[in-house]
């Protein structure tokens, strides 16, 4: 590939800041941050591929800095004028729920949770003995008083003795994890460094633990964005240092791995995939010498093409969770040393219409027979289904709260007769229960969750046709009182990575629809609601069917009167960003106002930013000439049209972030101020500093979703007039 970077005759790039053309210089009521337009066309495979807002990638360069405090006074000055922000806070606010939002980790007779009450920036870790007495062992906001760091992770021992916790400060790229006993709190060992986004397992005893980490930044070439993990095997007591890397190679140097120890510490499992890819090794090895396992690869990634998850049983066998040969996934059974797919026997067979989520075995000596309990969501709906562990045959399924979402099961170590799960749906914060097998039943665990509001809301999902006339599912959240005609929507999706959309509790829904809007969620195809085709359906040279997808979902609400063009707000983040902006570049004409969240812009260099460089799986990578043409033809930044009347746009995200990179805000915002002839519908960027893609403390989330909303309702036209006595009354109730 060549590239070339020439500039076009007679144009300077010589200033630092010069005034655009008449179209972004001004637009009617703002005055847009002049934003030069520099010269640079690249030559890729023979393509010249103009890039006029590259000089906004240098963060340290003055020019851009000053370009971005001028705009950042702009979102200021904008904000003041938006409606009912005060008014969204309070909604906001009572809609939220505290407390603890995800299943116990339990290991014996304790209990490890955490736990995030009102006014707390960040979650605390508890311990919860045996009779139910709750102690506080980590507390972020007696670490760092400002909030901004977290409780990232933490890994009990088998024995509840001891935990491995894992803090992490937003803005810095650095994570390490430090040992604790679990009765005094006191630190016994670590901190362990370079432990970002880790996998941990303990071996029997809580003496040693296998993890992994990054390689240290002095042995790395300059430059270098790549991942570069190993597995180390760590003993307590021991320095770092003295960590013996077990695993992980430079073969393999965008490499996530996984961990998995048996029960009895004689063997260790590694998935290993190549970034976020759809698919993944499988390693086994004997535990004879712990730092110095044999692996056996027992699953070959590049022939199965599929994710394959293991689990060790009692009898040393291997439970498989994989979509080989099953794309909505299946549950098998392997010997542990078995190499060929074609032996696995299958438990629990693949249903086309329902797939799997999760499964978690009960083996408590105490019971009847070892069971497996499964975790299916049939378009939004969850359901579990017990089996027995030894054939598979569903025994019953479990009732449930309502038709909502159950997510991370979880059971008590080292051999399980309790399952605890999530249960949330549109009108229901998550709240855990805990499922006795030997009894045989479901109940809420006290303590958990206080909620806040319940919004009376009405969820259902519908089924649209894409233009190909693939039906896809949309999920609508609406006031439960009838209403003749449109209504403002806020529209969402994300379709990358087979992430599934579903239904779930949403603040800032919930805020929406109790103020008259409708909350919509798109299961566009790149997500994972209807299995592993529908995510290959819309990655890759497919991507371009995510847009579409999203488009017709828009088309879809507006054709059936349920809203209007001039009602209509789209929202995104992250992967869900790239698909809004591209969405709204391609049919400007559906949309009032866009807000893109930490979004993918531009997708020629997208690989040059965060993270970028591991996610050409899903994406497609710019070094090849064909895949460059598929970025090419939905990439927002390149597909930025001078001239048009576009949405008002909300480009929110860090100033730091890890993951996108801070460029794809800066130059897409500057393109768009550039090209749109909209007169009441600005181009704005929000910047947030000391924060990080996704990893907010609650008083900055709780920020950036009342500006969210105040922007979205700014350009639908909702009004909060109508439930503003209503929140006024609540608000003074609950105080």
């Amino acid at each position: 590939m060549s590239r070339v970077l020439r500039p076009v005759t007679g144009r300077s790039t010589s200033s630092c800041l010069r005034a655009g053309d008449a179209l972004g210089a001004f637009v009617a009521r703002w005055s847009y941050p002049a934003a030069r337009r520099s010269d640079v066309v690249e030559d890729l495979f023979g393509f010249p591929v103009s890039d006029p807002y590259r000089w906004l990638e240098d963060g340290d360069d003055p020019c851009v800095q000053d370009w971005a405090a001028a705009q950042d006074r702009l979102f200021q000055t904008c904000r003041t004028g938006w409606h009912g922000k005060q008014s969204w806070a309070s909604l906001v606010d009572q809609m939220s729920s505290f407390g603890v939002a995800e299943p116990p980790m339990a290991r014996g007779s304790v209990m490890f949770l955490a736990e995030q009450l009102r006014g707390d920036e960040q979650r605390r870790l508890l311990v919860v003995d045996a009779e139910g007495n709750r102690r506080v062992l980590v507390d972020p906001a007696k670490i760092d008083p400002s909030g901004h760091t977290g409780l990232f992770a933490w890994w009990p021992s088998r024995e509840g003795e001891r935990v491995a916790v894992q803090m992490e400060v937003a803005e810095q790229p650095g994570s390490d994890i430090m040992v604790l006993d679990a009765r005094t709190g006191e630190a016994v060992d670590g901190p362990l460094p370079r432990a970002r986004n880790t996998s941990l397992a303990w071996l029997p005893g809580g003496g040693a633990f296998y993890y992994v980490s990054r390689v240290p930044d002095e042995e790395l070439a300059p430059g270098d964005l790549r991942l570069h993990r190993r597995v180390r095997l760590h003993r307590i007591g021991s320095p770092w240092q003295a960590d013996t890397v077990v695993f992980g190679g430079v073969d393999a140097s965008d490499a996530y791995y996984g961990l998995t120890v048996s029960a009895d510490g004689r063997r260790l499992a590694i998935t290993a995939t190549a970034g976020p890819a759809s698919d993944n090794d499988v390693y086994v090895a004997d535990l004879i010498d712990p730092e110095a396992p044999h692996f056996v690869k027992i699953v070959d990634g590049a022939s199965t093409r599929a994710r394959v998850l293991p689990r060790f049983l009692a009898d040393g066998d291997l439970l498989l969770v994989t979509d080989y040969q099953a794309p909505c996934g299946r549950i098998c059974v392997a010997d542990g040393h078995e190499t060929d797919p074609a032996a696995w026997h299958t438990l629990v067979a693949e249903d086309p219409q329902a797939p799997l989520d999760e499964c978690v075995v009960l083996d408590d000596p105490a019971l009847a027979q070892p069971l497996l309990l499964v975790a299916r969501t049939r378009r939004g709906t969850s359901a579990l289904t017990l089996h027995d562990l030894g054939s598979g045959r569903p025994l019953t399924e479990l009732p449930l709260p309502g038709a909502g979402v159950v997510s991370s099961l979880r059971v008590n170590m080292p051999h399980g007769r309790h399952a605890w799960f999530s249960y949330c749906d549109a009108a229901t914060p998550p709240t855990i229960y805990r499922y006795d097998a030997a009894s045989g039943k479901t109940e809420q665990e006290t303590g958990t969750t206080t909620a806040g509001k319940t919004p009376d809301i009405r969820s259902r999902s519908v089924r649209y046709q894409a233009g190909d006339g693939t039906e896809i599912t949309l999920f609508l959240f609406t006031p439960a009182e009838e209403h003749q005609g449109p209504r403002p929507t806020l529209l969402y999706g994300y379709g990358s990575f087979g992430m599934p959309m579903r239904p779930w509790f949403l603040p800032m829904a919930a805020a929406w629809v109790s103020a008259g809007g409708i909350y919509a969620l798109a299961c566009v195809r790149g997500g994972g609601e209807e299995g592993q085709d529908w995510h290959d359906a819309g990655r890759g040279p497919h991507k371009h069917r995510t847009i579409s997808d999203f488009n017709d979902a828009a088309t879809w609400l507006i054709d059936t009167g349920r809203t209007t063009r001039d009602q209509l707000a789209i929202y995104g983040v992250s992967g869900g960003g790239l698909m809004v902006a591209a969405a709204a570049t391609q049919r400007p004409d559906l949309y009032a106002a866009v807000i893109a969240e930490a979004p993918l812009c531009d997708m020629v260099r997208y690989e040059q930013f965060g993270l970028g460089c591991t996610w050409t799986d899903e994406f497609g990578s710019a070094s090849e000439p064909e895949q460059l043409q598929w970025l090419l033809s939905y990439s927002p930044y390149h597909n930025v049209t001078p001239g048009t009347p576009y949405p008002a746009f909300l480009f929110t995200g860090a100033v730091t972030d890890l993951q996108t990179g801070e460029a794809h805000v800066t130059k897409m915002c500057a393109a768009l101020q550039n090209a749109t002839t909209s007169s009441g519908r600005p181009i704005l960027m929000r910047r947030e500093p000391d924060t990080a893609h996704a990893a907010f403390p609650a008083s900055k989330e709780r920020d950036l979703v009342v500006d969210i909303l105040s922007f979205a309702g700014q350009y639908t036209g909702l009004s909060l007039e109508k439930t503003a006595g209503r929140i006024t009354e609540t608000t003074a109730e609950a105080h």
